[in-house]
């Protein structure tokens, strides 16, 4: 009978980690949303890429680029070179750049 109650403990912790899961994808895609409209909306990035922690991003304008709003994304620099943002965000700009590629294909 005591085996019972450990699996009820177990499905409940399985179904918990499946909530935090989905809720946590749910807010990255959120805030790449938010990063992509900061940005100037999709039609104003022409590529993304990342190398390690930066996140880099080629636009048709950067003057219509919310750097204030990018930076309260959680951006840790931002270096604006011609037509190029090099963003900082550290360990989820591969990740940035792979949903970014998806969307604006």
């Amino acid at each position: 009978m005591e085996w019972i109650q450990y699996v009820i403990i177990l499905i409940a912790l399985i179904i918990i980690t499946l909530v935090i899961i989905k809720l946590k994808s749910k807010d990255f895609s959120s805030e790449v949303n938010k990063l992509i409209k900061y940005l100037g909306g999709k039609d104003n990035i022409i590529n993304a890429e990342c190398n390690m922690s930066r996140f880099k991003v080629i636009l048709k304008d950067t003057s219509i680029v919310d750097k204030d709003s990018i930076q309260k994304l959680g951006a840790k620099g931002i270096v604006e070179i011609d037509n190029q943002l090099k963003i900082i965000f550290g360990r989820d700009a591969k990740q940035l750049k792979e949903y970014i590629k998806d969307i604006i294909k």
